[in-house]
């Protein structure tokens, strides 16, 4: 990506765009993402000066030149976690961006030159220069210019608990969720009231499997050989393979679908519809992970060993009571959510070009971490921020109903897992995490991540499953196959 002014980077209050009418359409066509509750647009001067003045809507920042832009910012952590200030985390990562090899007066340290030859297979003699500009500053990031080699360097020297995001190279998509869907929704939300079928199989779920799954995906079990699941590790492909095979036991039809050099494969599997329905319901948790920087330990338990084990004690459950779905139900595990959601970005682009009628997306990420002193909770991304208000309010009224242990309420932030792929191209998705507050886990994103430790909690994952198979049962319809089949269902 290189940029050459003059452009304007609009950064624009998730709530700023509803007074904007759509005939601007300069501006809609230029969305490169969210950032810290903010949209963000690249426009150039004849979009930036045109009748309806931009500029009102956000801050705008002049961009002149740029090899890559990248957001970073700390994760949105409860703030007992976090004893340092953005301040103070800020500026020790400027000063660590300017004093990589060649660059500063540590330069030529032994140990400094040693750490990046090792890191990033430099000959003893090779130099790198870095360039990095600070565009904007605010509370909660920053807006950098950076060249390619400050760019691979960026993971190694961010403070704990902070994340960046590359701004993609072309724009995104920003696509409303159409009437006639929201419309559809509402009249599923009117026929939601319990139901004994559907009690009985989310009750199938079994906490014993999620544990059995979870600890072979984090390596914790003897027999995995899975130390990281890492985007570009060879312990993603081998995880990527071993849920394809599981989730295909549960009868689903299977493919590893590849999206960019480098990453591990998403893995996609699909129930097939029963009826004539060109409808579709997607689950969604990403498997990839992160770890300590430095280590090649990422066993990712809760981030996000916790959803993917939840996705397969769903498609258990689904297969030990014999459901046939009336609309097509796919279960997808992404890659590379982790690296700003590539691998969903890419199967929401498919699904929008193929022209697919998708009903509903709910997104698993992190459903495990129980802080002490707090009731089992259910976080649900925030509508005001990403996602849909009645994907939202479906998953609160199955939950008051099949998982009544829960305290419901929204997450403060607006996410940034992968249902915001599926936001992104206009169908109606949520999130479904954790807690209904600021990331508590101290783990995150840490090489101890794992499932064994104080606050994991494995019922709650349970909990939340059950609000997730129901709310698929409830909105696609299904009949009992055979030996299982029932009445009184939907």
């Amino acid at each position: 990506m290189v940029l050459r002014g003059p452009l304007t980077l609009l950064l624009v209050p998730l709530l700023g765009l509803d007074h904007v009418p759509s005939s601007y359409d300069c501006l809609f066509r230029s969305y490169y993402g969210t950032y810290s509750s903010r949209h963000a647009f690249l426009v150039d001067e004849a979009c930036r000066f045109s009748s309806f003045s931009f500029t009102e809507l956000g801050t705008a920042v002049d961009v002149q030149w740029a090899e890559n832009l990248v957001w970073v910012g700390r994760s949105p952590m409860d703030s007992s976690l976090v004893p340092t200030s953005f301040e103070s985390d800020l500026g020790g990562l400027l000063t660590k961006l300017a004093n990589l090899p060649g660059s500063g007066p540590d330069v030529d340290s032994e140990e400094t030159v040693s750490f990046w030859q090792t890191h990033f297979k430099l000959e003893p003699t090779q130099k790198i220069v870095p360039r990095f500009d600070v565009l904007h500053l605010e509370q909660t990031g920053a807006l950098l210019s950076v060249d390619n080699w400050t760019l691979q360097s960026i993971e190694a020297v961010l403070p704990r608990y902070w994340a960046f995001s590359v701004l993609p190279t072309s724009p995104l998509p920003l696509i409303p969720v159409s009437r006639r869907v929201r419309e559809r929704l509402r009249d599923l939300l009117l026929t939601i009231r319990y139901n004994y079928v559907i009690a009985a199989v989310v009750n199938g779920i079994s906490v014993y499997h999620l544990r059995e799954d979870i600890q072979y995906l984090t390596g914790e079990d003897p027999s995995s050989d899975i130390l990281s699941r890492h985007s570009f590790s060879e312990g993603a492909i081998r995880a990527a393979e071993w849920l394809k095979v599981r989730l295909e036991e549960s009868g689903a039809s299977c493919a590893l679908e590849h999206f960019e050099e480098g990453f591990s494969p998403n893995v996609i599997c699909e129930f097939g519809a029963s009826g004539n329905s060109t409808e579709t319901v997607i689950l969604g948790v990403h498997y990839d992970d992160r770890g300590s920087f430095g280590s090649v330990r990422a066993p990712g338990a809760n981030d996000d060993g916790s959803g993917t084990g939840a996705l397969l004690a769903i498609a258990r459950a689904i297969a030990r009571r014999g459901v046939v779905f009336r609309k097509t139900v796919r279960l997808c595990a992404f890659s590379g959510e982790e690296q700003s959601m590539v691998g969903s970005r890419a199967y929401a682009a498919k699904l929008r070009a193929r022209g697919e009628d998708v009903l509903l997306m709910v997104q698993g990420d992190m459903l495990a971490f129980h802080a002490a002193g707090e009731p089992p909770q259910l976080g649900l991304s925030n509508p005001a921020l990403v996602g849909t208000a009645e994907v939202t309010q479906i998953l609160a009224n199955v939950s008051a109903i099949y998982s009544p242990e829960l305290t419901v309420g929204y997450a403060p932030y607006p996410g940034g897992s992968d249902h915001q792929s599926f936001h992104e191209q206009g169908y109606p998705s949520a999130q479904v995490y954790e807690r209904a507050g600021y990331i508590k886990d101290p783990m995150y994103h840490d090489s101890g991540d794992l499932s064994e430790r104080e606050g994991y909690d494995f019922e709650q994952i349970k909990s939340i499953a059950k609000v997730q198979l129901a709310t698929i049962l409830h909105v696609a319809g299904f009949d009992l196959s055979g030996d299982h089949n029932e009445s009184d269902h939907p």
